[in-house]
């Protein structure tokens, strides 16, 4: 049972011990509860912070159904698979991307200001969150961030289920745990504090983090 996620954050740093003060790691946290815990973490390694937003572009008469994601950076996924079986044209494909990259650009300017987004390609990208559940915006994170190259990908929570590790081998170069026990139902059942986290915490944890590597 973590107290918080700045402690769940602190305690997963330890498990991170491999990656301290190398300059070519950049910790990236999911919003908003993912950025409470990445603050810590990077805060540990030494490491720059930043935001990774996710949007998933959704076939357009079953938008749950996901063609395809992007990430902040400029990432790109498309699964070719579910626009061939969904019957989606490309035209569909491209507008539902206008509409989402509109959304992911009006949040990142929430969260990060003017402040650019830090570059990945040849570096070791940490992606951090406060637990998974079923993975699915994680999966579609990493699935995207691939296109910007990065050297290797890092998955690294508090806390997931037993399968998480061996559900998500086939998009990470390595996952990080603290606790992956059998009997998980939800994220929150490891949290004795649980609220959610603001758009408010988010902007002050990443400007905090900012300020500290200047």
């Amino acid at each position: 049972m973590f107290e918080d996620r700045t402690a769940a954050g602190a305690a997963l740093a330890e498990k991170l011990g491999e990656y301290r003060d190398r300059k070519d790691v950049v910790v990236l946290g999911l919003p908003r509860g993912g950025v409470p815990v990445a603050y810590e973490v990077a805060r540990a390694l030494g490491a720059e912070l930043d935001v990774l937003l996710v949007r998933k572009i959704g076939v357009p008469y079953q938008p749950e159904l996901a063609m395809g994601a992007i990430a902040s950076g400029g990432a790109v996924y498309v699964n070719t698979e579910v626009m061939r079986m969904s019957g989606a044209t490309q035209e569909e494909f491209d507008a539902v991307l206008a509409r989402e990259r509109e959304e992911l650009g009006r949040r990142e300017k929430l969260f990060r200001g003017d402040r650019p987004p830090l570059e990945l390609h040849g570096r070791v990208a940490i992606v951090v969150d406060d637990g998974i559940a079923t993975g699915s915006t994680v999966r579609a994170a990493l699935l995207a961030l691939r296109s910007l190259k990065p050297a290797r990908c890092v998955v690294a929570v508090p806390v997931a289920p037993a399968d998480a590790a061996e559900r998500m081998a086939d998009v990470t170069d390595a996952f990080v745990c603290v606790q992956a026990p059998e009997d998980f139902r939800a994220v929150g059942q490891f949290y004795r504090d649980f609220a959610q986290t603001t758009d408010a915490e988010v902007r002050e944890l990443l400007a905090r983090a900012h300020a500290r590597r200047e």
